[in-house]
């Protein structure tokens, strides 16, 4: 049987920067991931923007610096347009802030954090590897792998994804919205270039959002409802090059093609319990948004950061596998989780419905934000977290 201070279910991004972010720590530390991280061919089509805030936690952990330079693309300014006309542009020049966010590859954060692990001296880490049961007593949780392994652990901390093993084996409820939409990827060269400006449409069809990559590149995620889904993924390649372009009043001229368009369902989820004696949850396992915020992987990245700090502040002779030191954890992550998720949710359903006069009112109080620099500002600053 091997014992462990803390057992991380799930090596995606948030487990991963958990697991470093405790590499100074005296915990002893295991993770558990069925499929390790790898680069595909040219550019990945899973892209996110990764807030300051969260740039900053990524260096603090030593991630950042390891990062290829080439492939980080920063914003510098943001356009949001309504479905009447109205828009919003928000510039981090104007908020007196170096930049917005970075946009960066899905797969080039995991491997460079996989790597990092991999020399970490407090870490064990078992890939592939696939649990099979949990279970808990008042002093430890007892996790049994597919192979036959018992692992025992003070804590135990669920960060393998939307549909969590972990989550689901600790009886802790997920209530799923589901959005009737899928998010379609796709990454394009464009013929103009972007200047680290990032675009978002809220549309009839949906809400479409234009990234910038490095180089004339760019990524797209297209929140649409199904049967649209549907009628894109469909589409040939140069027809999907001219429909994406075009969507956007071709502002970038022409596009071609980088990377096959795929889409993955959207749901809003959320999770009333994100701990349990000895069980702690983060990233997707703890909560779910619409993309529109962009805010999905930041979310992730601050609930690592918090029980990372949270862990290594604790004094040995305390149990970090407590319900009451863990609802510390809970408590500080559940305001700003409630606030996106609510915000999103609301911002959603405001242009997904067209009623008489709603487009004019939201149109209206777009216009209105736009014209209010110091609301503006306000708005970035808290969205960076550079206050």
């Amino acid at each position: 049987m091997n014992e462990f201070d803390v057992l991380i279910v799930g090596g995606g991004l948030a487990g991963l920067a958990l697991a470093s972010a405790l590499r100074e720590s005296q915990l002893k530390i295991a993770l558990i991931e069925q499929h390790p991280p790898t680069r595909p061919t040219g550019w990945d089509a899973r892209i996110y923007a990764v807030s300051p805030a969260n740039s900053d936690f990524l260096r603090r952990i030593g991630a950042w610096k390891h990062l290829p330079a080439e492939r980080l693309t920063p914003i510098h300014a943001m356009h949001v347009m309504g479905d009447g006309g109205a828009e919003i542009v928000f510039s981090a020049y104007e908020a007196g802030i170096s930049e917005l966010g970075w946009i960066i590859e899905s797969s080039l954060m995991a491997c460079e954090l996989w790597e990092s692990i991999k020399r970490q001296g407090n870490m064990t880490l078992l890939s592939p590897a696939t649990p099979r049961s949990l279970s808990f007593t008042p002093t430890a949780a007892a996790l049994t792998l597919a192979d036959g392994q018992i692992l025992t652990s003070r804590l135990v901390v669920g960060a393998d994804g939307r549909d969590s093993w972990v989550r689901n084996a600790a009886n802790l409820r997920a209530l799923n919205t589901p959005y009737g939409e899928m998010g379609i990827v796709a990454n394009f060269t464009c013929e103009r270039p972007h200047r680290g400006v990032a675009r978002q449409w809220f549309r009839d069809d949906g809400v479409l959002a234009w990234l910038p990559l490095a180089g004339d590149r760019i990524s797209i995620v297209w929140s649409t409802p199904l049967e649209n889904a549907g009628r894109l993924l469909a589409l040939a390649p140069d027809d999907l090059c001219h429909r994406i372009a075009a969507a956007g009043n071709h502002e970038l001229g022409a596009f071609d093609l980088l990377t096959p368009a795929a889409g993955f369902p959207l749901r809003l989820m959320r999770v009333p319990q994100t701990i349990a004696p000895r069980l702690a949850l983060i990233g997707d396992a703890a909560h779910g948004i619409h993309p529109l915020s962009g805010h999905g992987i930041n979310l992730g990245y601050q609930d690592a950061k918090a029980l990372a700090d949270l862990l290594a502040a604790t004094p040995a002779w305390q149990d970090i596998g407590g319900e009451r030191l863990l609802r510390r954890y809970q408590r500080e992550r559940r305001e700003e989780i409630l606030l996106l998720q609510t915000a999103t949710h609301a911002l959603h359903q405001l242009f997904r419905h067209h009623p008489p006069g709603l487009k004019l009112l939201r149109n209206g109080g777009m216009r209105l934000t736009n014209g209010l620099p110091l609301l503006k500002n306000l708005l970035v600053r808290y969205a960076t977290g550079a206050f």
